[in-house]
């Protein structure tokens, strides 16, 4: 299958199983299997499995494990704790629950509640139905420095991992060098596209420009502001008010990712270059998503003008307003832009005080370049990569940001302004993720509300944090897991998930709401779906818990990785999770990459259900290609998680 398929389908979207066994004899086999998988067979014919946290849970947690059953009968009655390494038991409590079902294969669901066992430790827990016993995954209980360090440590492996240009690190996933030609890069047209097909050939408009380094988008090799600039708003906030807990190595990432996005800058002219490399081209142009290998083979293709694979090696770069200069910058990328050089200034000016000067000065001339009467936003060549339709909460978080950066009260007016304008125009409010960054906004202007001398700008926006997480709250209530999205909605689960949590944490922490409130256990439930209570029984950070993707679509890890879940993975990368059905139609391997698994069978499939699908297959872009932008927000939530021990 071309690359171009699959990323088409994906850019456009982005808005383990057992037959029933009946036969006596594999039933203690199934119980050892139950071990590591929370899978019985009950009474010779039933199925069941155990979900929970694969991480652990806080001791003042709501814990809630799920019984998912294949037959009505016997009913699971009771759940039972063991210590891990004696299996001596600690507590016990009846099953009295019964949730809403899964799917056909699935309509049994049950919640064993372990709320108020709270031991520090490691933990089995067996559920018994009748005469047979339904054991789970081994569990802990921890604070967050012990639950999530590692998950730093983790993302921190992933952006090394995404990282292009000449300073890779080799011992991640045998990283080389790559895209050394874009030190001395062209300057191309905006191209224009019909079906996702570019229209004719690129137009020289410019150069030669340096945009070497930066980080890789996703799965694919092509460089994007839009999603850049988001992805260091949120790193240089967690290095801001969690120094100690994200350590040196995001403080440097953090550095490289404003190296990448000052040389996207030319501040003399007032020119944004937003994109390096084209994702899509024609039958005469070979375009990123046409081919499968490792980033550094670029660098050694023999092409010239003329030939179909010339923008491989020499990726063209695309200009806000065809290097036009001083034109207007559409107001979503104006507004992270200026977050990110803004953020830049308060976390760097004690180490280097002539950078964060410069990024200031950055920060308040785009501020000053942005289109506030918007016809289209820009994002990407083309368009629908990421088809943003919202603006005023970036605008919102750039103006709050420099405010932070200057202390200039005429800066948190403005972001007040637009918190209104957010509020009361916003065609579809949503929690944070890369399209809606007005959680994050909102916190950063009230935590200097009482400067603001408006009440009712204070009021609204609280009550603007509120609605976006009540919509979250309600909608977890109907689903057995607690889990806070539509799941046919066709947003991206995953990264929503770490928005409801994140963006519930911060109005907890304005609020000052106690660790039971609905609000924080919300939350923490949104955690424990994304770190195994969820219908698949898997996490979908890789390297979290004992079950994660082996088989991310992504050109490094699939060819340079173990494929099988040992050293060396992805770690720390973030995918779309469950996604729409419809999503995994016509779906194929890509040309070059390896099968994975080797099998070629999805492990998840009976559990396809509530109108989404999970599969860990290289070929399954919906569920398993990791981005940067889905992987982030995970850095400063544990972060927050860790520091606070909320």
């Amino acid at each position: 299958m071309m690359m171009s398929e699959w990323r088409k389908q994906w850019y456009q979207r982005r808005v383990r199983g057992t037959a029933k066994m009946k036969t006596k004899s594999i039933v203690l086999l199934l119980f050892l299997f139950a071990l590591l998988c929370g899978l019985v067979v009950v009474d010779g014919q039933q199925v069941c499995y155990v979900r929970l946290d694969q991480l652990g849970y806080f001791q003042e947690d709501a814990k809630t494990a799920v019984v998912m059953c294949s037959e009505s009968s016997p009913v699971p009655d009771s759940l039972k704790v063991f210590q891990a390494n004696t299996q001596r038991p600690v507590f016990s409590n009846p099953i009295n629950t019964s949730l809403s079902g899964w799917n056909k294969e699935f309509s049994y669901l049950y919640g064993a509640d372990f709320t108020n066992f709270n031991q520090i430790g490691d933990w089995n827990i067996s559920v018994f139905a009748g005469s047979s016993t339904l054991a789970s995954k081994t569990f802990t209980i921890q604070g967050g420095k012990a639950l999530y360090q590692p998950l730093i440590s983790n993302a921190l492996f992933f952006y090394l991992a995404q990282r292009d240009g000449s300073d890779t690190v080799s011992s991640v996933l045998s990283r080389q060098p790559s895209h050394l030609t874009d030190a001395n890069a062209t300057v191309y047209e905006i191209p224009k596209y019909k079906n996702d097909v570019l229209q004719g050939d690129l137009v020289k408009v410019g150069g030669p420009v340096n945009v070497e380094g930066g980080y890789f988008d996703a799965g694919d090799f092509i460089k994007f502001v839009q999603t850049a600039s988001y992805v260091t708003d949120v790193i240089l906030l967690a290095v801001r008010d969690h120094n100690n807990t994200v350590g040196e190595g995001f403080f440097l990432e953090g550095l490289r990712f404003i190296e990448w996005l000052s040389r996207m800058w030319d501040n003399k002219n007032g020119i944004l270059y937003f994109q390096v490399g084209i994702g899509d081209g024609n039958n005469k142009i070979t375009g990123d998503h046409d081919l499968w290998r490792l980033p550094q083979h670029d660098d050694t293709l023999s092409v010239s003008p003329g030939d179909k694979k010339y923008y491989i090696k020499y990726r063209p770069v695309f200009a806000n307003a065809n290097l036009q200069p001083n034109a207007s910058i559409s107001p979503n990328l104006a507004g992270r832009l200026t977050a990110a050089f803004a953020l830049c200034s308060q976390v760097y000016r004690t180490v280097n005080q002539t950078l964060a000067k410069q990024c200031l000065t950055y920060a308040e001339r785009i501020f000053s370049l942005a289109d506030l009467k918007p016809s289209k936003l820009l994002t990407t060549a083309p368009f629908d990569y990421y088809p943003e339709t919202e603006w005023r909460d970036d605008m919102e978080l750039g103006a709050i940001e420099l405010f932070y950066a200057t202390q200039n009260s005429t800066y948190l007016t403005l972001a007040a302004n637009f918190a209104e304008n957010y509020i009361h125009n916003a065609s579809s409010p949503d929690t944070i993720n890369l399209y809606d960054v007005s959680g994050i906004a909102h916190y950063e202007l009230l935590k200097v509300a009482k400067l603001l001398n408006n009440p009712k700008i204070i009021d609204d926006v609280y009550s603007s944090m509120l609605t976006q997480i009540n919509v979250g709250l309600k909608t977890s209530k109907k689903d057995p897991f607690n889990f806070g999205d539509q799941y046919n909605s066709g947003d991206d689960l995953t990264p929503h998930a770490f928005g409801y949590a994140l963006e519930s944490h911060f109005y907890a922490e304005l609020m000052n709401l106690p660790s039971n409130s609905d609000i924080l256990t919300f939350a923490r439930s949104q955690v424990h779906w994304l770190f195994g209570n969820n219908a698949w029984g898997t996490t979908f950070v890789i390297g979290a818990g004992d079950e994660f993707s082996c088989c991310p679509q992504h050109q490094v890890a699939n060819l340079a990785g173990s494929l099988n879940c040992s050293y060396p993975d992805l770690l720390g990368g973030v995918g779309d999770g469950p996604s729409v059905t419809a999503n995994f139609n016509g779906l194929g391997l890509p040309d070059g990459a390896n099968k994975c698994p080797a099998n070629g069978v999805d492990a998840y499939k009976e559990f396809t259900g509530s109108g989404v699908r999970y599969e860990d297959n290289v070929s399954a872009w919906p569920s398993v290609e990791p981005a940067d932008d889905y992987s982030v927000l995970q850095v400063l939530l544990l972060a927050r998680y860790i520091d606070l021990s909320v």
